[in-house]
């Protein structure tokens, strides 16, 4: 096989709790993660000698500052393929900087797929490994699904599927910085933590709408302040019959589920009024 073709998925924080900060400067984390349909496309192409990467969103830098290129050297060195390379065609849906996660979900598209294009040299525990060194959503992005996500991200236990149900995704124009969310929360001083246990126990029932009711992200305290933007899409999405609304990692993407396909395309539209990044998709 010289070719292949493979999809990065993002992801969605159902909850998400900070629980301490620990001395080697990382925070401890708990949270419920679910990956959605939207995608970008990447082509895998085997060359010798040399890993590229092109992209059609022209700022994204196509060097060893992109997690897509650092993905392909870690499995060339850990799969010992010396002197074999890879062309990295990228096609960019995910928006970038926007709690989605797009940049781990192309770092691990790039693993999988170049594990698979190779004859599958690695097992999916070190291609696992290889991601968590590139960052704490990578593994997540490997394995998919429906995950609950502790330690520093990196430690994940499958949980039962979240019902299949439509998510929209709504980024407004602002950007946030992953480091300076933690660097302005204050864990003593969290004033509202999201009751993941109660959403572990509605998934295991089936319970969609226990599962929304909820849906927390402690770091919208700190976005909220910096945008008040985000707390706006989150309101309009409820106001429009979003079952649950909330928003994504570190943010500024809220993601609003719903159950009524129809609501969830009406609040699309109306939110595409204002907001340029505006995306129906589906759990997956």
């Amino acid at each position: 096989m010289k070719e292949l073709t493979v999809r990065a998925y993002a992801k969605i924080n159902l909850t998400l709790d900070v629980l301490r900060r620990r001395a080697d400067g990382y925070h401890e984390v708990r949270m419920l993660m679910q990956r959605v349909s939207l995608c970008d496309d990447i082509v895998l192409s085997r060359q010798s000698g040399d890993i590229s990467l092109r992209s059609n969103v022209a700022y994204l830098p196509c060097d060893s500052r992109n997690l897509a290129v650092r993905a392909a050297e870690r499995f060339f060195d850990a799969a010992a393929l010396g002197g074999e390379g890879v062309a990295i065609d990228l096609v960019k849906r995910i928006p970038v900087a926007a709690g989605l996660a797009g940049g781990s979900a192309d770092a691990a598209a790039v693993l999988t797929g170049l594990n698979t294009l190779y004859g599958a040299p690695l097992s999916e525990e070190r291609l696992m490994e290889l991601g968590a060194a590139l960052g704490a959503d990578v593994p997540f992005c490997i394995a998919g699904g429906t995950m609950l996500a502790e330690g520093i991200g990196e430690r994940l236990t499958r949980l039962p599927a979240l019902p299949r149900t439509n998510v929209v995704l709504c980024k407004p124009p602002v950007s946030l910085s992953t480091a300076y969310v933690y660097s302005k929360i204050r864990c003593s001083r969290i004033r509202r933590r999201p009751d993941t246990a109660g959403a572990l126990d509605a998934l295991r029932a089936g319970d969609l709408a226990g599962v929304c009711r909820r849906m927390y992200n402690v770091m919208e305290d700190v976005a909220v302040q910096e945008h008040r933007a985000i707390s706006d899409i989150k309101s309009a999405m409820l106001a429009a019959g979003a079952d649950g609304a909330v928003m994504s990692g570190s943010g500024p993407t809220v993601a609003g589920l719903f159950s009524n396909r129809n609501a969830a395309e009406a609040c699309a539209c109306a939110l595409s009024n204002t907001y340029r990044d505006v995306f129906c998709v589906e759990t997956m």
